[in-house]
């Protein structure tokens, strides 16, 4: 079986966040609509150097946009929110721990999700954290 087994290309983790997203409850998805989700191998230089990041490998996702908090009706035209979700740090992560693909990409997507919704790293980690409890 390994000896034909590949890792997921774009178009594979692309349909991938796609599904992981289609089962995120039906109220929650609704609050993200116009919200892109686009799947890329790495970070672009620029992200990597605005995010003070040290490797290309650092960043498994990112939101990029203005938070639904954030939003007003007398905004100017401004680009739709996007999500990133990056092949090949996520492929090295998934690698390194104990976790299927689906379950890493199932939580990326939920903290870049977080972040549309105008959360904080520092709240979101609270939330897991009570979630776990």
């Amino acid at each position: 079986m390994w000896t034909s087994a590949k890792a997921p290309s774009l178009a594979d983790m692309e349909t991938l966040a796609h599904e992981v997203f289609a089962r995120l409850p039906e109220h929650f998805r609704r609050l993200c609509e116009g919200l892109i989700i686009r799947v890329e191998d790495f970070p672009t230089d620029e992200v990597l150097d605005t995010m003070s990041a040290e490797s290309e490998f650092e960043l498994l996702g990112l939101f990029q946009g203005v938070g639904l908090p954030f939003q007003s009706g007398d905004d100017i035209a401004r680009l739709p929110n996007l999500i990133w979700l990056y092949r090949r740090p996520i492929l090295d992560y998934w690698a390194e721990h104990d976790e299927t693909l689906g379950h890493i990409v199932n939580h990326v997507l939920i903290h870049e999700i977080g972040h549309h919704f105008g959360l904080s790293d520092a709240d979101m980690e609270a939330i897991e954290a009570q979630a776990g409890d």
